[in-house]
């Protein structure tokens, strides 16, 4: 008997030393840490799949599946270890068509004229099996992560159809989540039944990426798909229509004049060969052809079947936004209005701006408590966090400003009244005494806005400026102008910067120095985004529109300016030069949220 007990007693001790040799996640200051056993690459299982989706955007008369990769510490296997998920979606891990000539949209013409047709091309496929994408591994597999890819509906080895924000760019990403908690069946081919479980998964996925791969998450959160339980979209596109139009006007985004919904879709489609000319016709030359709408830029059933702010009900998921506010490709309105409405809805919610372009996670220490706290389940009281982190002017992108919220608490709207000037430089006042009479640009799309803002004198562009600052103004927020305007023709661009000036031209300027915010319109839609209508030859309109939201400290000894112009080189459509503009000054204001309100402001310039 005293042998059986030792013998049981050594059993327990070396099935206790074992179950500790165990490789389990570990955590230090509410962050998942490296994990040694977890970060040997050599190790690591990567292996590919095809989950089933519900739908068939193809049209073959099968649903759908989209390729999935896995990479996952190998005690997933030996030990029987489970873990969460932090899992990216894409159109562009086989590659894209790239900027083939003529893959744009000609924009020197009228507005509102039939445009020529634009050259049509196909995506040459790559990548190898089983790997999809290396982006996200080494980051979090050695923090005790599995890290998930898939690439989107009619891309890669994905069936489907690209559709640009349709249902089944949702719908896809739910697929993979609903897979990864056995709701959804997986197959280790394209066209075969031979089925594979996510044993190694507890259920609990986060996703991330940055541009289209930071919409996707989103996409996937408005289903309110069980299991994803945080995301983290750095500079995503929210909705289609504020991408490639502004304010009823047909508007590029930076960097790519004349891109609209189809050139991206034809960028992007890199399918199976034999399903694209269906994909074509149905989706392209049908569905976008008939819904986007260059002629007139007004929002219509189309472009809101492509808002995720439509779809945002169903969603659950703890929500760190990431933006930059000089992101003039995918604008920083994107974030914000999803942020906006997301803590509205009370979810679990926290922004980050830098003062960059495109792209830029948070700091990794941030996307590391927001995952540990939401896929871990680690109790590290990050949801009592900041709401808002501001990389300032002059901070490096790691050291972020905590605020109560954005816009800062302490910001109040100003009213900014113009004083003539034309063409040289007019006033721009607190006081509306001088706001009287008149003033007419005219349109000359060969300057560009920089020219623009230089020039002391010009009939191109109004501008109006503040005061010099004696102290630095801080501005948090939405700006809104309401401009009274006739035009000479029936339709004309119109485009609105507020600058910093003087302007800063030497090499070492910064990318914060000049632009502090813009924001297009078009005066035929004053009334409605939905139905603009032409213009009558020299009457007055009022429109009232958002610039896009800023938070920066225009520093002392500066002056701000606005400047109203017609086209926009790089962003709007391009007509003959000679349209005249004309702004009625005392129906024309713009409200500049203000860190101390009207009171501050007047002390900097006094």
């Amino acid at each position: 008997m005293k042998n059986k007990f030792q013998f049981i007693l050594l059993f327990l001790i070396a099935y206790s030393l074992q179950a500790q040799e165990k490789a389990t996640p570990i955590f230090k200051d509410g962050e998942a840490q490296i994990v040694a056993a977890f970060n040997n690459p050599e190790k690591w299982i990567r292996h590919d799949l095809w989950v089933e989706t519900t739908f068939d955007s193809d049209g073959d008369g099968k649903l759908d599946r989209v390729h999935v990769a896995v990479t996952r510490p190998e005690q997933t296997d030996s030990e029987g270890l489970k873990l969460p998920v932090v899992y990216e979606s894409s159109p562009y891990y086989a590659g894209t068509a790239g900027n083939a000539p003529g893959l744009f949209w000609e924009v020197k013409h009228e507005i509102g004229a039939k445009e020529k047709p634009r050259t049509k091309v196909e995506v040459v496929r790559r990548g190898k099996r089983p790997i999809i994408s290396n982006s996200q591994i080494k980051t979090w597999v050695p923090r005790g992560y599995i890290v998930v890819h898939s690439s989107s509906p009619g891309t890669g080895l994905s069936d489907g159809a690209p559709t640009v924000g349709g249902d089944n760019e949702s719908l896809a990403p739910k697929a993979v989540i609903d897979w990864l908690n056995g709701r959804a069946k997986g197959y280790a081919s394209r066209e075969g039944n031979e089925t594979v479980a996510a044993f190694w998964s507890t259920g609990k996925v986060g996703m991330t990426g940055t541009s289209y791969n930071g919409t996707i998450p989103l996409a996937a959160a408005t289903t309110g798909v069980e299991g994803l339980e945080a995301i983290i979209p750095v500079a995503p596109n929210t909705s289609y229509y504020h991408y490639y139009r502004s304010n009823g006007l047909v508007r590029s985004p930076g960097g790519y004049l004349g891109e609209d919904i189809d050139v991206l879709y034809d960028f992007i489609h890199s399918g199976k060969e034999e399903n694209r000319p269906r994909n074509n016709k149905i989706v392209r030359d049908t569905e976008m052809a008939n819904g986007m709408d260059r002629a007139s830029g007004d929002y219509n059933d189309f472009w809101a079947g492509r808002d995720y702010l439509n779809d945002i009900k169903p969603m659950k998921a703890a929500l760190l936004m990431s933006h930059g506010f000089n992101d003039w490709n995918v604008m920083p309105e994107h974030s914000y209005r999803i942020y906006k409405k997301a803590s509205e809805m009370g979810l679990p919610t926290q922004i980050y701006y830098h003062q960059n372009g495109h792209g830029g996670p948070p700091p990794m220490k941030m996307m590391n408590r927001w995952f540990t706290r939401y896929l871990h389940g680690i109790k590290n009281n990050v949801e009592n966090d900041a709401k808002a982190w501001i990389v300032r002017e002059n901070d490096k992108r790691e050291e972020p400003t905590a605020y109560a919220a954005y816009p800062n608490p302490e910001a109040e709207n100003v009213t900014f009244y113009l004083g003539a000037g034309a063409p040289g430089v007019g006033s721009l006042n607190v006081d509306n005494s001088a706001s009287k009479g008149k003033e007419t640009l005219v349109d000359n799309y060969s300057f560009s806005s920089e020219a623009l803002a230089k020039a002391d004198y010009t009939n191109h562009r109004l501008l109006y400026v503040t005061p010099i600052l004696k102290e630095d103004v801080h501005i948090s927020g939405v700006a809104t102008i309401t401009i009274k305007a006739a035009s000479s023709k029936t339709a004309v661009n119109l485009s609105v910067y507020l600058v910093s000036l003087p302007w800063n031209s030497s090499r070492r300027a910064k990318i914060t120095d000049n632009i502090i915010t813009r924001g297009w319109a078009d005066l035929q839609n004053y009334k409605s985004l939905t139905k603009g209508a032409p213009l009558k030859v020299g009457k007055f309109y009022e429109m009232t529109f958002e610039l896009q939201p800023d938070d920066q400290i225009i520093k002392k000894g500066q002056q701000i300016g606005l400047m109203i112009f017609s086209s926009d080189s790089e962003y709007t459509l391009l007509p003959k030069p000679g349209t005249e503009l004309t702004v009625d000054l005392s129906g024309t204001s713009i409200t500049i949220p203000v860190v101390g309100g009207k009171n501050t402001f007047k002390k900097s310039v006094e």
